[in-house]
């Protein structure tokens, strides 16, 4: 079973951009573009996406939603807004990364933040 991955992304781009990198990452992408929608597709998953630039909703809210769940996040931003990433780390997110990283490297790097997957015998 693939793993699931709650992505929120407000742009359009990023969102289809991120729920590919999920997809070639071996996982599934369950979107969002607002936090009722992110808050919901938090329920049965442990990993969590989220692009801390929109207007639609509040990025830090979301990073504390997916840690209250208790899912790992995983922030892309812009990669000069120091100020936004250290607000990110603050409140729990694993990592942020710059766009241009997901943009190059996108399913190795979220492949490797999900960690390996574990089979589990039946």
């Amino acid at each position: 079973m693939a793993r699931r991955i709650a992505v929120l992304a407000q742009d359009l781009i990023w969102a289809d951009r991120l729920a590919r990198a999920v997809q070639a990452a071996d996982a599934t992408p369950l979107p969002a573009a607002t936090l009722a929608q992110f808050e919901r597709a938090l329920v049965g998953t442990d990993h969590a996406i989220v692009d801390l630039t929109a207007r639609a909703y509040d990025p830090f809210a979301a990073i504390g939603l997916a840690v209250a769940a208790g899912a790992r996040v995983l922030v892309v931003g812009q990669h000069d807004d120091v100020e936004q990433r250290k607000a990110a780390l603050a409140r729990g997110a694993d990592k942020v990364l710059a766009y241009r990283k997901l943009f190059e490297d996108g399913p190795a790097t979220i492949s490797r933040w999900m960690g390996p997957s574990v089979e589990v015998a039946t």
